[in-house]
């Protein structure tokens, strides 16, 4: 597994610049779909109705909603990075993000993560995230963002 451990935050202060890791791939099932679909009341029938979209969508399946992609990243940075002497991790938002290609059900994706700031703020650390979301298989990614997240300690 691509898991990269940090003993202490402060050991992230001079990584500013660098990708840190990449993560594992993770299969976006049908099941997944239907679940966040359930999960959130978004039930278009490109994401849901498998025979449908197969006949009418001009992705010539089922499509994973953009922002259960983008609700992955969580999934992704949990997987791959420990910070140790931090008690808690908060979402703090995208200064940018884009879905720049759908995502079929039954493919693979995983994400890189390049530190592009880290900041010190009252309590812990601010982090600037740049995100690239690959597909196995496909030359451009489905997904880019600028994600700000903040650890304390």
């Amino acid at each position: 597994m691509a898991r990269v451990l940090f003993g202490s935050l402060d050991e992230l202060a001079g990584k500013a610049g660098q990708e840190i890791v990449v993560s594992d791939w993770l299969e976006v099932t049908q099941e997944r779909i239907n679940q966040f679909a359930d999960a959130t009341g978004d039930h278009q029938w490109i994401h849901v109705d498998v025979e449908r979209a197969r006949r009418e969508s001009p992705f010539g399946a089922p499509i994973a909603h953009g922002f259960l992609t983008m609700s992955l990243l969580s999934h992704f940075l949990n997987v791959s990075l420990e910070f140790g002497g931090s008690k808690m991790g908060v979402n703090y938002g995208f200064n940018r993000l884009r879905f720049t290609a759908p995502v079929k059900a039954g493919s693979r994706l995983r994400a890189r993560f390049k530190l592009k700031e880290f900041q010190r703020i009252d309590g812990g650390v601010q982090m600037l995230w740049d995100i690239v979301m690959e597909c196995e298989g496909e030359a451009k990614p489905v997904l880019v963002a600028e994600w700000v997240g903040r650890r304390y300690g």
